[in-house]
């Protein structure tokens, strides 16, 4: 049994998984749920047991009377879960007969999330459950006009990815970037480079707010090629800072270390921008594989050479005094 009804206590859980803050935790147990006074032909729906997902679909039916197929998906949420093959057929089949589910409905109908579709075979499930599988809209807030049309719109199909969808994971993403960002920076101010301090901040910033401002503008079609562009631009402002000081150092040493920030300084944003892949539908799981695969080395590859030059200035600028 569960309701629609979002408690203070929920919210305050929604936080903290945005946050990043025990993220494992927050699942619910799988099972079927019993939503209102749902009866024999109530209809049920499928949903992955992060208790986000879980939360915004019983949220949104509101006022109706239904049942809640929660499966196992280790407590991540939907796309990411069809992608890692955890929200897929044998797992939708296996709860259909676990549950008992053929008993409490009459029907012979489930409806899952669109975003599940990378892992679910429609036609194995009613092969194998006797249910046939639906794939509903992609928003939860578009279930209700759904189910009263029967069919889904495009703009119900389509993933937007706007603004607001982008924002929200800017703090989850933070967590785990901040830290080390912020080590980094610290590290070379104490270092005694200020613009390499700054830089590296700067960095870490448009990766972060930027990247996510600014997506739809930047050239490329893969996130890192975005990233590599914005991050660019962090590097071009340290290297003509870097060209613009006079450090008692010559034309061609302060090249040298204006290049090591133009080298150094456009993985980072660049990997913080990779990163916003996993959280969204712009690429399949295999396309976020494949730009991992491309485009990591080449960061790391560019952030160490950057760092060698860097390192290169210093020891030469300090041997002539």
């Amino acid at each position: 049994m569960t309701t629609s009804t979002i408690k203070a206590t929920d919210r305050v859980i929604h936080i903290l998984a945005r946050l990043g803050v025990r993220r494992n935790d927050w699942r619910v147990r799988p099972g079927l749920y019993r939503l209102g006074n749902a009866v024999e032909d109530s209809p049920v729906f499928v949903s992955a047991n992060y208790k986000l997902s879980f939360d915004a679909l019983r949220e949104s039916l509101e006022g109706m009377d239904a049942y809640i197929l929660a499966i196992d998906t280790k407590g991540i949420n939907v796309w990411c879960a069809a992608g890692k093959g955890n929200f897929g057929t044998d797992e939708v089949v296996s709860k259909i007969k676990s549950t008992g589910l053929a008993d409490v409905v009459s029907h012979r109908r489930v409806i899952l999330p669109q975003l599940s579709a990378t892992g679910v075979c429609a036609h194995e499930v009613r092969a194998r459950s006797g249910f046939k599988a639906t794939f509903g809209p992609v928003r939860a807030q578009d279930i209700k006009e759904f189910l009263k049309t029967g069919h889904a719109t495009r703009e119900m199909r389509e993933v937007q990815f706007d603004l607001k969808d982008r924002a929200v994971l800017i703090p989850v993403e933070a967590k785990g970037a901040l830290p080390v960002i912020g080590a980094a920076a610290a590290v070379a101010y104490v270092a005694g480079d200020s613009i390499g301090s700054a830089g590296i901040a700067a960095a870490g910033v448009a990766g972060l707010g930027g990247f996510t401002t600014l997506l739809p503008y930047l050239p490329g079609d893969e996130f890192s090629v975005k990233g590599f562009a914005l991050g660019g631009l962090v590097g071009l402002g340290a290297a003509a800072a870097a060209l613009a000081t006079d450090d008692g150092s010559n034309l061609p040493l302060r090249m040298l270390r204006a290049a090591s920030y133009m080298l150094a300084l456009p993985p980072v944003t660049a990997f913080i921008a990779l990163n916003f892949t996993g959280c969204s539908t712009y690429t399949s799981p295999t396309g976020v594989r494949k730009e991992i695969d491309t485009y990591v080395p080449v960061m790391a590859g560019m952030g160490a050479t950057g760092l060698l030059a860097n390192v290169a200035y210093r020891m030469i600028r300090r041997m002539k005094g």
